[in-house]
């Protein structure tokens, strides 16, 4: 019995898969694909220079005890 409701739930889903949903255009996807890249390039940058600003900040405090 829980076979064909596995059965049923797999044909369901793929049915949605195939015939409700809505896919991107390839150009679509191409400019998702590039947004997300420059976010992450600003993302990576910001944190970078949030820790280059702690680490010269912990090398001033712990370098006034010399």
């Amino acid at each position: 019995m829980s076979k064909f409701k596995l059965l049923t739930d797999i044909e369901e889903s793929y049915d949605e898969l195939r015939y409700k949903t809505s896919w991107p255009t390839r150009s679509q996807l191409v400019k998702s694909a590039i947004i997300v890249l420059i976010a992450s390039i600003i993302i990576a940058a910001i944190i970078f220079c949030m820790d280059q600003v702690v680490d010269l900040v912990m090398h001033f405090i712990y370098g006034l005890g010399k």
